[in-house]
């Protein structure tokens, strides 16, 4: 049977896993952190309050850095008309519709003044939006990734940030998903090869010196 040191050894060996590394020029964006994965009344509740304070700490050292900011937030029509086949498939997606105090940011993860709201209808914060010119004219070269959902739009973010040509820092306390073997897994994908998915204390000192 093959243990989880195995297989990291065996993909290390195969040439995956490489650390890519903080860049020069980061950016933090917080994804779809919103009331409908904390309300425990909601379709979407997902139990990740433990990522939601994580996140509230990067985005205070953030600001503090004086770094972008995006938070991204998903929001449909009445009739989920531009949300096309992914929201026909999934009948939670209308806690986004517009309105729907679920798709409000959760607490301590409001924006600032001035910082970018990039609105989504799918996963990726890429797609369908302006979030890669807003990157580039910003002179980002690196994306520190916060938020949920681990295996959905934490993943679609962080693979669209990689194809392009974003450095993607997935920090692991601070995204959640509702299952952990799915929020493991994708992890270990995502590190193996898209990402960095490295520690909120590793990124937090990395933001101390950049604030210094």
């Amino acid at each position: 049977m093959t243990t989880g040191d195995d297989r990291e050894l065996d993909y290390k060996t195969a040439g995956f896993s490489k650390r890519l590394g903080f860049g020069q020029r980061p950016a933090l964006v917080v994804i779809d952190f919103c009331h409908a994965y904390l309300d425990e009344s909601s379709p979407l509740y997902a139990g990740v309050e433990d990522a939601r304070a994580a996140s509230e700490r990067l985005l205070i050292a953030s600001r503090n850095a004086g770094i972008p900011i995006i938070h991204t937030r998903v929001e449909f029509q009445s009739d989920g008309a531009d949300g096309g086949v992914f929201f026909r498939k999934v009948d939670a997606l209308k806690c986004f519709i517009a309105g729907n105090p679920l798709g409000e940011p959760g607490p301590g993860l409001e924006p600032l003044p001035g910082e970018v709201i990039v609105t989504k209808q799918y996963a990726s914060a890429f797609f369908g939006t302006s979030m890669a010119s807003t990157l580039t004219a910003l002179g980002v070269d690196t994306l520190i990734h916060a938020g949920v959902s681990t295996s959905g739009c934490v993943r679609a973010t962080a693979l669209d940030a990689c194809q392009h040509g974003f450095v993607p820092i997935v920090v692991r306390e601070a995204v959640g998903d509702r299952d952990q073997g799915v929020h493991d897994a994708n992890l270990f994908d995502l590190d193996a090869k898209y990402a960095d998915v490295v520690s909120e204390a590793a990124t937090l000192i990395y933001l101390a010196r950049l604030s210094s």
